[in-house]
């Protein structure tokens, strides 16, 4: 058992190495790619800049299972520029690329009096009942996230509503950013939102994009997660992401869909 209470070690060098609360639902050999996808945002933020700049959109390629094992974080900034910049990050089991971050980032200002479109905030956190997932999905980054439900169920089909909490933390010795706890929820919303049965069906996504309007505020993120499945297998899981001041994102995931 681990003893330590963080998604990741720090090992220098931007090396780390996974703990077992990044274990996935399915299997304790490979990572849920919440903490993945996280990991390469903490490397985006801290790439320098310039001048006060703010991350934008963040998109993560998955290219193949994150084994929970020592990883290698790679960064640099592709493309340069007074107002907006390309940022690439890459992480590394062993000699193989498990998956790519492409980042853009905006030069910041401030634009608080003409901000408008928001939804309106979810019911708080403190008033909504713990969250039940199906049978056989336990252990690993689940128990590491504290899930209350919104609206819907995590343990039924269909459009579902959470809260999410971080239990531990991202890198040992830490706090996590606002946009590193978001990456770490985001890809969940294929499976908050399941429309299949795990059993029978699987629903697996090749990439997380997330666009950010605001950097959420605390420790709760929200997530309100709708999936499409098409006819041909192909599906996409949307979500509208917040803090508990309301709306802060949009995260999507492309999903291959098959049966078992």
């Amino acid at each position: 058992m681990d003893a330590v209470d963080a998604f990741y070690v720090p090992l220098g060098a931007g090396r780390f190495r996974a703990t077992e609360h990044t274990a996935g639902p399915w299997t304790p050999d490979a990572q849920h790619f919440g903490p993945p996808s996280a990991l390469l945002a903490r490397a985006l933020e801290e790439v320098p800049a310039g001048r006060e700049m703010v991350l934008g959109r963040v998109t993560v390629e998955i290219l193949g299972p994150a084994p929970v094992a020592e990883l290698a974080v790679r960064v640099e900034l592709a493309r340069p520029g007074r107002s907006v910049e390309l940022l690439v990050a890459e992480l590394v089991a062993g000699d193989r690329p498990v998956a790519r971050a492409t980042a853009w980032r905006f030069a910041a200002s401030d634009t608080s009096e003409a901000a408008a479109g928001d939804a309106a905030p979810l019911p708080p956190p403190e008033g909504c009942p713990p969250a039940s997932w199906p049978p056989g999905w336990h252990g690993g980054y689940l128990d590491a996230v504290e899930w209350r439900t919104v609206a819907g169920g995590t343990d039924r089909s269909g459009d579902t509503t959470v809260w999410a909490r971080q239990r531990v933390a991202l890198v040992d010795g830490e706090k996590p950013s606002g946009l590193q706890r978001l990456l770490t929820i985001a890809d969940s919303a294929s499976g908050v939102s399941a429309r299949l049965d795990p059993g029978r069906w699987l629903l697996i996504n090749a990439e997380l994009t997330v666009h950010v309007h605001r950097a959420p505020v605390g420790e709760w993120i929200g997530m309100a997660a709708a999936t499409v499945i098409g006819p041909s297998g192909v599906g996409t899981a949307h979500s509208t992401l917040h803090d508990t001041g309301g709306p802060v994102g949009a995260g999507r995931q492309a999903l291959l869909v098959r049966t078992r």
